[in-house]
């Protein structure tokens, strides 16, 4: 069964992980979690481990990225505020 896989886990975390990270997405949350959901129904059907880890990765960069965005955009926020008064 598909429960058995230990990275099943993973994936479920990654998920849960880019959709509270979404919430901030520019483009609005519905947005980001319909593109998510599609890519990740998408991919249901893969067994191979080493498939798995490579799109495990490549969610986790994308996290990452997220994140830096959302940093900038609020440091780059607070320099206005600050420099504007």
């Amino acid at each position: 069964g598909t429960m058995a896989n230990p990275l099943r886990a993973e994936v479920v975390r990654l998920y849960k992980t880019l959709l509270y990270l979404g919430r901030e997405y520019p483009k609005g949350g519905d947005y980001f979690r319909d593109r998510l959901r599609a890519a990740f129904a998408k991919n249901k059907s893969v067994q191979d481990p080493a498939q798995i880890k490579e799109m495990i990765a490549r969610g986790e960069y994308v996290a990452r990225e997220l994140e830096a965005l959302y940093y900038l955009r609020k440091y780059r926020a607070m320099k206005k505020r600050y420099y504007e008064e």
